[in-house]
């Protein structure tokens, strides 16, 4: 699109998240499965809930009967404990809804009197966790694969929510018939949003320093013909 650097860009798509993610939205009702994740790049060590170098989220996900799925929603968390998960039970989830989870003991106290809360343990139920809880682990399969493939798995921790949430923007629209709607959804919600700056997107400011030397600039006079290609037109620069 002829933009002038990287930084531009990623504002600019981040600013879109921004907007996704303060914008209101109508909690998940229903039958809904609870569950957490680990994101991250594949790491050796432990594996499963604490995990080293790997985001715990928490992901909730409709129930369509007789088959299928509804919305979703993914959120960072720092823990799995039982205040924490019904934090993002509240803010995600209609009460008065059922919620069908694992034997984590953390969900009792999270749910407590707000929702129905059916419980399966995953030992002792002769069934794998994503038999039990299929919603959960298919948004998880698809939003970790979304992250590796499109963005080749190079986000930040600090701003994974934001690739969240822009992942769940697309999915929970994924069925919609007039996609000019989701462009207007887009453009709806980035008129509602305060402005920000670019000092404000970024979450540090300062990276660490890795001990290795800089790259030598880039330089356009020494580079093959094969690389030399028509620079696009903007219009919006006229």
């Amino acid at each position: 699109m002829g933009f002038g650097s990287y930084p531009t860009v990623w504002a600019m798509l981040h600013r879109f998240r921004g907007a996704i993610g303060h914008a209101e939205h109508a909690r998940l009702c229903g039958d809904v499965e609870v569950d957490e994740a680990m994101v991250g790049g594949a790491r050796p060590g432990k594996r499963g809930r604490g995990a080293a170098g790997k985001t715990l989220v928490a992901v909730a996900v409709e129930q369509l009967h007789p088959k299928g799925f509804g919305r979703c929603r993914i959120q960072v968390i720092p823990n799995a404990e039982a205040d924490t998960l019904r934090s993002f039970l509240l803010g995600n989830v209609e009460p008065g809804s059922t919620i069908l989870t694992d034997g984590l003991s953390s969900y009792p106290l999270a749910a407590g009197d707000d929702y129905v809360h059916q419980s399966t343990p995953v030992k002792g139920s002769g069934m794998d966790a994503h038999e039990l809880l299929p919603g959960v682990h298919r948004v998880a399969a698809l939003v970790k694969r979304w992250l590796l493939g499109t963005h080749q798995g190079s986000f930040s921790t600090d701003h994974l929510q934001a690739y969240l949430n822009e992942f769940v923007f697309r999915f929970n629209r994924r069925g919609s018939r007039a996609r000019g709607m989701l462009f207007y959804r887009l453009l709806e919600q980035s008129v509602a949003m305060h402005p920000i700056s670019f000092q404000d997107l970024v979450a540090n400011p300062n990276p660490r320093k890795t001990g290795h030397d800089p790259a030598p600039p880039c330089s356009t006079k020494n580079a093959p013909t094969s690389l030399h290609v028509e620079i696009p037109r903007s219009p919006w620069r006229r």
